[in-house]
């Protein structure tokens, strides 16, 4: 059994099982994209030995610990082997402290090569946190709603363009109709890590594309560096017009149950207006999607320009375009971004 630090722990996980043997819930919460859980204590058990250390110190936590792992020990091993690729196990805790030294001794036991990740879980937390501050030439993507930045995106990403997701990574669009179509989204801890993954593998000498995002995307929220990033880079905003913008919205969501739809605007009423939404549920319910998406970009229209107005507009670039005629829509951005010299 070997402890390494989370800048080694990350880079070595090739051919290799992140195991995390914390409980459940604290899994559930958050935990490196790709690891599997092997708790050492289900959710009771860890709240019934952290009482004891509490109450009556480590010793009795310790031994109480053991009374309820060692019925279990057989089971581990199993779960084991169902779960771990190869012989090669990479493992952390919260802290890198008991949990961790324990499943390391009974996998090494039974055959595993181990590593252990120094100060566990909360180490590999802070060290994420702190790789947002590293130097990176972003390129924001800006355009009203409706103008298909995330299309645009993944263009560039399949022309080989480097592209931070952070809508697809959220499993949320960033409006009051967002989570339509969408996976549930993760916690906002669980969401850091998983940006973190596609961050870590960026090249930085090289630009990175990013949609212009609020710093909440439905229920969570970006890091804070990452979003003061993103607020004081280059936009690129995309001048698309409101037709082709209220087709698209159209294409994008009428598919969707009414109800749903409906409830979306009542979230949105007060900044919308009684009429606004009285109109636009009307309109919903008479299958005019196209009245409805008229009267919503009024608000979605009003809200972004009050936050792009914000931003230091030396640094804000409007290009005219059309992502839905302009078939070599990639390189018109890529020659508005070398004529703009970003």
């Amino acid at each position: 059994m070997e402890y390494i630090e989370a800048a080694d722990f990350l880079t070595n996980q090739k051919n290799t099982t992140i195991v995390d043997v914390r409980s459940p819930s604290e899994f559930r919460q958050g935990h490196i994209p790709g690891a599997v859980n092997i708790a050492l204590f289900d959710d009771e058990e860890r709240k019934i030995v952290g009482t004891l250390y509490k109450k009556t110190g480590r010793n009795a936590a310790i031994l109480k610990g053991m009374e309820l792992v060692g019925p279990k020990l057989k089971q581990f091993v199993i779960e084991a082997q169902e779960k771990i690729n190869g012989y090669s196990v990479l493992l952390h805790c919260w802290r890198g402290g008991l949990r961790s030294k324990n499943m390391a001794f009974l996998f090494e036991t039974a055959g595993y090569r181990v590593n252990v990740l120094t100060g566990g879980y909360k180490a590999y937390r802070h060290y994420i946190r702190q790789t947002w501050e590293q130097d990176a030439k972003l390129i924001i993507l800006g355009g009203k709603t409706g103008s298909g930045k995330s299309d645009v995106l993944q263009n560039l990403k399949m022309a080989g363009e480097q592209v931070l997701e952070l809508e697809e990574i959220a499993h949320h669009r960033g409006s009051a109709f967002g989570d339509l179509g969408q996976a549930e989204q993760p916690t906002t801890e669980q969401f850091e890590n998983n940006l973190y993954e596609q961050w870590r593998m960026f090249d930085f000498s090289k630009p990175i594309w990013i949609e212009d995002e609020s710093k909440a995307i439905g229920r969570v929220s970006l890091p804070d560096p990452l979003f003061v990033k993103i607020r004081s880079s280059n936009v690129l905003f995309i001048d698309v017009d409101k037709e082709e913008r209220i087709n698209r919205l159209v294409k994008n969501y009428a598919d969707f149950d009414p109800n749903r739809l409906e409830a979306a605007i009542h979230r949105i009423a007060k900044r919308l207006g009684g009429l606004n939404e009285k109109k636009s549920i009307e309109a919903l319910f008479e299958k005019d999607y196209e009245t409805v998406a008229n009267i919503l970009l009024y608000y979605y229209d009003k809200a972004y320009l009050k936050g792009l107005g914000m931003r230091d507009q030396e640094k804000v670039y409007h290009l005219p375009c059309s992502p839905e005629k302009d078939i070599n829509i990639v390189n018109t951005l890529k020659q508005a971004v070398a004529e703009m010299n970003f």
